[in-house]
């Protein structure tokens, strides 16, 4: 009875023993569990999808050609019986059966026409034959009765001249009525010789339609065009054909013989970023069939425009990457795993993205182990991990998540935050230059030119009518008809709301300047080149309609009409006790 009792003692003890041990062995592993290393190294930018294997090459199993002939309605056509995908073929093997009950009776249809237009084509040469030989004998008939109409003509001769006169009128009818009937008789013959050739044309054709289908239905039993494996096609909807799947005539492959050698993975990059993948990028690959083999690629295209898949919302790109290794244990539709490598940083300090935390503020920190909150200047990212260009050392050990007492932890880094915001500024700024330069592109594509408005003090618009406008300050304006600032409106220069400021002389250099601030988008340049030129140019005067001074400057000549160009002797202004200002020139 001891015994036992010391026994269940012991056992006991032991337990607790063991208890407590697993519980500090846990905790030990829960702390160390809590932190992470901030580690410095190479960083990878990477893009993972999921693919599917195809074959680079394959050989189309084909079903019956519908285009040899015109003669046959193409209709699509369903596949009674298909071999189990995945079977090893040889070159003449069976593939697949194709219904051919329409075409069946549409044969049968067309031997019946057949039989019908040989009969038509024997009964119309009987008839032919027989039509002639009638015609014929009627001409030989109309050569007896001239004969006769000779002979009385030529007994007449002692008869009175009324009677010689009907013997006479009697010839000349037999006469006429002979040669009607040979006339007559050619025309039958070209007639009836076109009658023939309709008829043998129409039967050539049923012939060649009869031999069209017989050939066609040949083909419904389809068979292997080389040695390999078989594989469904997939039609546009992605399903794989199978029995009770139909072919259309624009559409009949049945299933193709992938090359196996020389493999791709067909995949789908996501909206947000397709715009990190470009051809040639170096891709790993893993094969969820056999995850311990690794396999690398390239990726070989992007699709320019998305696509939405069934059964999803977002748009999608298509990517395929060609594999650099073969291997017979791969076969085609098996799932890969793609890992793309978009961007390779050398030598950056990185950290897990779940220890980055953000406030309201949305400045990014972390949990230093040592009880320190530090703000961090993030970089690039992937799926996994961060870059920090700013605020923590390689070894420095933090927080995964979010500790207790979290308002314990002391603030550091607050230089930081000007840098970061710094940064977002530049990169809004880079946004909307991104999105002025598309907005211009679009509009240069559409043949329109933006102006460029001066504001209040005047500028450069390249609108409409593309002229020089000096805004409210005045300055050089284009009429809807006008060149250069000659012919404006009423066919005079305009000096804006104060009919002022003097008008500047535009040299072929000076065109050159502005067409190239226009091409580079520079706006201030123009705006400061406007400027300098209207400051340049005469003291404001008195505007009139029609009169002759405006700008400061005299205008030599006849008073411009409405519509009309001024006219003068050399087309200027002057300053009143100053030589002339230099013409503007028109290119």
């Amino acid at each position: 009875m001891k015994r036992t009792v010391i026994i269940s003692g012991i056992v006991v003890v032991v337990a607790i023993i063991v208890l407590i041990v697993v519980n500090v062995v846990r905790s030990k592993g829960d702390v160390t569990n809590l932190y992470a290393e901030a580690k410095q190294g190479a960083f990878d930018i990477i893009v993972t999808t999921t693919g599917e294997l195809q074959a680079k090459n394959s050989t189309d199993i084909n079903g019956p050609e519908f285009t040899q002939s015109r003669n046959i309605r193409a209709v699509d056509i369903k596949i009674t019986d298909l071999v189990p995908e995945g079977t090893e073929v040889k070159k003449g093997d069976y593939v697949a059966t194709l219904d051919r009950t329409t075409f069946d009776n549409n044969l049968k249809d067309e031997v019946e026409r057949l039989t019908t237009a040989e009969t038509n084509l024997e009964m119309k040469m009987l008839d032919t034959a027989v039509t002639l030989s009638n015609l014929r004998d009627q001409i030989k008939n109309y050569r007896f009765s001239v004969e006769e109409a000779q002979i009385t003509l030529q007994q007449s001769k002692y008869e009175p001249p009324t009677t010689i006169r009907q013997a006479e009128i009697n010839l000349d009818k037999a006469s006429r009525t002979l040669d009607q009937a040979i006339r007559g008789y050619a025309l039958r013959v070209e007639q009836l010789k076109s009658d023939m050739r309709t008829q043998r044309n129409n039967l050539t054709e049923q012939r060649q339609r009869v031999s069209d289908l017989e050939n066609l239905l040949k083909n419904f039993v389809i068979t292997a065009p080389s040695d390999g494996m078989i594989i469904y096609k997939r039609d546009r909807t992605n399903a794989k054909r199978k029995v009770g799947s139909s072919i259309s005539p624009w559409d009949n492959v049945v299933a193709t013989l992938p090359d196996m050698s020389s493999m791709i993975s067909k995949t789908y990059v996501n909206e947000i970023d397709v715009s990190k993948v470009k051809v040639g990028q170096h891709v790993e690959i893993v094969v969820d069939a056999f995850p311990e083999k690794q396999y690398t690629g390239q990726v070989v295209s992007v699709a320019n425009i998305g696509e939405q898949l069934p059964s999803t919302d977002a748009k999608v790109f298509e990517v395929v990457i060609e594999m650099n290794e073969s291997d017979p244990i791969l076969r085609p539709s098996m799932t890969t795993g793609n890992r793309i490598i978009t961007k390779t940083i050398e030598n950056v300090t990185y950290i897990p993205l779940e220890s980055v935390q953000s406030g309201a503020d949305s400045i990014p920190f972390v949990f230093l182990k040592n009880k320190k909150k530090q703000i961090v200047v993030l970089g690039e990212s992937n799926e996994n991990n961060v870059v920090v260009d700013q605020g923590i050392e390689p070894g420095t050990l933090l927080y995964l998540n979010t500790p207790e007492e979290p308002e314990s932890f002391e603030l550091i880094g607050q230089d930081l935050i000007s840098v970061i915001k710094e940064r977002d500024r530049l990169r809004k700024e880079e946004e909307e230059k991104a999105k002025e330069q598309a907005r211009r592109t679009m509009m240069m594509g559409s043949g329109m030119r933006p102006g460029f408005g001066g504001g209040a003090n005047g500028g450069f618009p390249g609108g409409a009518n593309g002229g020089f406008q000096g805004g409210a300050n005045g300055g050089l304006q284009r009429g809807a008809n006008g060149m250069n600032g000659e012919n404006g409106a009423n066919g005079e220069f305009t000096g804006g709301a104060n009919a002022g400021g003097g008008g500047m002389n535009i040299t072929p250099e000076m065109r050159q300047q502005f067409q190239n601030m226009r091409n580079s988008g520079d706006t201030a340049a123009m705006r400061q080149m406007m400027r300098n030129g209207r400051q340049s140019g005469g003291q404001p005067g008195q505007f009139s309609g029609r009169g002759q001074q405006q700008g400061g400057q005299q205008f030599t000549g006849r008073p411009a009409q409405d519509g009309q160009q001024p006219e003068g002797q050399n087309r200027q202004f002057q300053q009143p006790d100053q030589q002339p200002a230099p013409q503007v020139q028109n290119n």
